[in-house]
């Protein structure tokens, strides 16, 4: 149940990032959204409907994301999402700022005990 919980914690500071990057290779239906998430993390990312649906309202309001209805591969009726402009222009910040938070992260796991001892 731990690891449960460090992935959903993981995945609510991360998940509107991994969306706009779902939505970079073109429009999609929220089911292909989460499909492209889990996929691409080797299912390590299971995206909850109430979480997906939450991000993709929350950057409709700040005009990342367009949404038009249409039929999916199945058939049924579905909202597809695209990117805007500001949405691409989010993406690119949103990937700098966490390609910049990966590698402090890995500094810091790679740091030598010596730096410790120098701050005292």
């Amino acid at each position: 149940m731990a690891a449960m919980t460090r992935e959903l914690d993981l995945l609510q500071g991360t998940l509107d990032v991994l969306v706009l990057r779902a939505l970079s290779w073109g429009p999609m239906h929220g089911y292909a959204v989460a499909r492209f998430i889990r996929q691409g993390s080797t299912g390590t990312f299971k995206v909850l409907d109430g979480a997906l649906y939450t991000s993709l309202h929350r950057m409709e309001e700040r005009d990342w994301v367009e949404s038009e209805w249409g039929i999916s591969e199945t058939k049924k009726r579905a909202k597809f999402y695209r990117l805007t402009a500001a949405g691409r222009r989010a993406l690119r910040a949103e990937t700098d700022s966490w390609n910049d938070y990966v590698a402090a992260v890995g500094r810091v796991m790679t740091a030598a005990p010596e730096l410790a001892r120098e701050s005292t």
